[in-house]
């Protein structure tokens, strides 16, 4: 059958798809544009499942709340190029997504999926679309929703990075934005220590007692090796043994010698560690790592010197952060 002009670009209007894309589907649909349109859904379906093992390292990420400020929304529309998140079609279905979450309110990704946006399509049915008509894969890559007394947010001018933070009350749009900034480029783990996740500490825990023991060994090799007057330096792996062999800075003797005290002394510290030191010096770095990843504790990047949980307190002394969420397509 003829397909005219006018009903491919009303095909077109309705979708978004390419000219050839709706000629296509009108054709197949015999003139039907219920099955035109469900055609076209259903090629941006294939195209998704060709390109579903593709990484989506370049996107949008936005936020949204409601009107009294006491819940808000972080979403993030992944793809594949920097070229086609730049599209003012991508950065409208970004923002069309954001526009559905804050309206639905969804409890996590796969809700989100299913809410209605302006033009009557559901969220997965629109990416479905876009993903066939660019060809690129398209995906929600990040989605969390915050109730609280106040949510802020702040997202970065490239738009690929950002955070929302709730408070246990309202606070300034300035405090909250500086806290949001703070969680965007910081990245926290946690808002404090007692809300590490306890699987999280005790991986930092194992980690920093590994990290001790094998300090405590090689001390214990570089002092015999200085003792038998050899440069640890010049020891510190097998292949610097031979090449500092090689361009004479050690003896045959040396190198010989250095590899029995290297297996001697590690195997007998390994057995003999005073485990109640080690511990010690794991708990110092495990409150290092409070300090360093909990946002309560880390160091206010916009002063310095001044903990984010004091420049809250100077700022608004009942004001508490008590969530957050971030995500960014730089990492």
């Amino acid at each position: 059958m003829e397909i005219k002009a006018v009903d491919v670009a009303k095909l077109r209007k309705m979708t978004g798809a390419g000219m050839m894309d709706c000629k296509k589907a009108l054709v197949e649909a015999e003139g039907d544009f219920e099955r035109a349109q469900e055609i076209i859904r259903e090629k941006g379906k294939l195209v998704a499942a060709k390109r579903a093992d593709r990484e989506t390292s370049e996107g949008s990420v936005l936020a949204r709340f409601t009107a009294d400020n006491k819940t808000g929304i972080i979403v993030s529309l992944g793809c594949e190029t920097d070229f086609v998140s730049a599209t003012a079609e991508f950065k409208a279905l970004a923002a069309g997504i954001a526009d559905a979450a804050i309206a639905n309110l969804p409890e996590d990704v796969e809700a989100l999926k299913a809410c209605k946006m302006e033009n009557g399509r559901t969220v997965e049915e629109a990416i479905a679309e876009q993903t066939g008509k660019c060809g690129e894969k398209h995906v929600i890559a990040h989605y969390a929703k915050l109730n609280a007394e106040f949510v802020g947010a702040y997202i970065h001018f490239t738009g690929k990075d950002g955070a929302i933070v709730a408070f246990n009350k309202p606070v300034s749009s300035e405090l909250a934005k500086h806290i949001a900034m703070q969680v965007t480029s910081m990245k926290p783990v946690a808002v404090n220590a007692e809300s590490v996740p306890e699987k999280v500490v005790k991986q930092e825990m194992e980690i920093a007692i590994e990290k001790t023991k094998e300090e405590q060994v090689r001390k214990a090799v570089e002092g015999a090796l200085k003792k038998a007057g050899i440069n640890p330096a010049h020891c510190d792996s097998e292949d610097h043994i031979q090449s500092n062999t090689a361009k004479g800075w050690l003896t045959e003797e040396q190198a010989n010698q250095a590899r029995e005290i290297i297996a001697t002394v590690s195997a007998e510290k390994a057995a003999n560690l005073p485990m109640a030191m080690v511990e010690n010096i794991a708990k110092g770095r495990l409150a290092k790592f409070f300090k360093e990843q909990t946002l309560e504790d880390q160091e206010f990047v916009m002063e310095g010197k001044i903990s984010v949980k004091d420049y809250i307190k100077s700022v608004d002394p009942e004001a508490k952060v008590v969530a957050f969420s971030r995500f960014s397509f730089s990492e």
